[in-house]
C-alpha cells in the first residue's frame, strides 16, 4: 500500500508555501516588476554588494512574501520573517536586527501595522545601520547604540497609503503588484499541478484560472478543491467539465462570484434599487460586517465594474444589472456614461 507521505518529511508542510516558486524564472506574472527586481539583484551582486531595501504594496495573495523568498534566495543569503503587529516594543526589533548577518533579509509583512515608535528606531537602522534603544527608565536611563551588519529590509503591504512618508522614503525600490490576468493564473495552476502530481489539462487550468479573482493564492485553493472532487467524483483528472461541477459545488460562477458576491449585487438592486446606498446598510442587508464587505468583496466587485463607490453610497453599475438578468435603468446608464465618458 502507497504511503500518504514520505515519513522522512513532516506531512504538515503548508499548502501554500509548498507550491512558491523558488526562482525568478518560475514565477509567472508581474513582468515589470519581477524584471526590476532581477536588474537590482543582478546589480548588486556584480558590485558585491548588499541589496537596497525593498517595497512590495499590493493586494493580498499576489505574491509579495513569495517575491521576498525569491530575492533572498537569488542574493544567497539568509531571510528572517516576522509581520508588523508582532513588534510591540523596541527590544523586539532590537532582538531581529542583532541576530542578521551581512547582506541578510528581514522581511516584515504587513509593515503598515507598525507601531510609529518602533518606525522611529527602524529609521537609523535603514540608513546608517546603527540601532539606538533606551535600557532601564527615570534616572537610571541610558541609550545604547548598537552597530548592525549591513542588511536588506523587505517591506509588504495591503495598504501601501498607510505606511508614512519618512518610512516610504527609506525604501530604495518600490513595486506594487497587480492582479493577474487569467494566461498567467492558468500557468501557475498548470505548474502547481504538477507539484501536486495531478493531471489537469489546458482547459481545466483555464477554467479555474478565470475564476481565481485575478489571484494566484485563490488560484491554488480552487486548486485543492477541484483536486479533491476530482478524486471523489470523477477519475483524478482535472478537465473544463470537472472543474466546472467542482466549481459549481462551492458556488462559484463563471465569473468568479462567491455566494456573497451575489447577494451583496442582488440586495444593492432589488432592495435599494441599485443605490445609492450605505456601506452600514448593505452589510445588514446580507448579513456580512461591513469591514468584510469593503476589504473582501468589493474590490473584485469594483474591478470587474459591478459597482462603483461614491460619496453617497455604493451603486450598482450597467454589468450588475445584467449579470442578474435585468434591463439597465436609465439612471445606471447614465452613471455608466459618466464614468468612462
Amino acid at each position: 500500500m502507497k504511503k500518504p507521505f514520505d515519513e522522512d518529511e513532516p506531512p504538515d508542510t503548508p499548502f501554500d508555501v509548498s507550491l512558491r516558486p523558488p526562482a525568478f524564472s518560475e514565477f509567472a506574472g508581474q513582468d515589470k516588476v519581477r524584471e526590476r527586481l532581477e536588474l537590482l539583484v543582478a546589480a548588486a551582486k556584480g558590485r558585491g554588494d548588499v541589496l537596497e531595501h525593498v517595497l512590495l504594496s499590493g493586494p493580498p495573495g499576489l505574491g509579495k512574501t513569495t517575491l521576498a523568498h525569491i530575492i533572498a534566495q537569488s542574493m544567497d543569503v539568509n531571510i528572517k520573517n516576522t509581520s508588523g503587529p508582532v513588534i510591540e516594543k523596541a527590544g523586539d526589533l532590537a532582538g531581529l536586527l542583532t541576530t542578521l548577518e551581512r547582506g541578510d533579509v528581514l522581511f516584515i509583512d504587513e509593515i503598515h501595522r507598525l507601531q510609529a515608535t518602533i518606525e522611529e528606531y527602524l529609521y537609523p537602522a535603514m540608513e546608517d545601520y546603527k540601532l539606538d534603544i533606551i535600557i532601564d527608565q527615570g534616572p537610571n536611563a541610558r541609550s545604547v547604540r548598537l552597530n548592525l551588519p549591513k542588511f536588506t529590509m523587505i517591506g509588504a503591504t495591503t495598504r501601501s497609503g498607510m505606511i508614512s512618508a519618512p518610512l516610504r522614503s527609506r525604501f530604495g525600490m518600490d513595486c506594487r503588484l497587480d492582479y493577474y490576468d487569467a494566461a498567467h493564473l492558468a500557468s501557475i495552476v498548470e505548474r502547481s499541478g504538477g507539484l501536486m502530481d495531478v493531471p489537469i489539462d489546458a482547459p481545466g487550468a483555464m477554467e479555474i484560472a478565470q475564476r481565481a479573482r485575478g489571484t494566484p493564492r485563490i488560484a491554488n485553493n480552487l486548486l485543492r478543491w477541484v483536486r479533491d472532487y476530482a478524486q471523489v467524483r470523477a477519475d483524478g483528472r482535472i478537465t473544463r467539465e470537472v472543474a466546472d461541477a467542482a466549481l459549481a459545488m462551492r458556488d462559484i460562477d463563471a465569473d468568479g462570484f462567491d455566494e456573497m458576491d451575489k447577494r451583496v449585487i442582488e440586495a444593492l438592486i432589488y432592495k435599494f434599487a441599485g443605490g445609492p446606498v450605505g456601506l452600514s446598510s448593505l452589510s445588514v442587508a446580507v448579513g456580512e460586517e461591513a469591514g468584510t464587505l469593503e476589504e473582501v468583496h468589493e474590490p473584485y466587485l469594483i474591478m470587474q465594474g459591478y459597482l462603483k463607490r461614491t460619496p453617497q453610497g455604493r451603486v450598482a453599475m450597467p454589468k450588475a444589472y445584467r449579470k442578474l438578468g435585468l434591463q439597465t435603468p436609465s439612471k445606471a446608464a447614465a452613471a455608466q456614461g459618466d464614468l468612462f465618458g
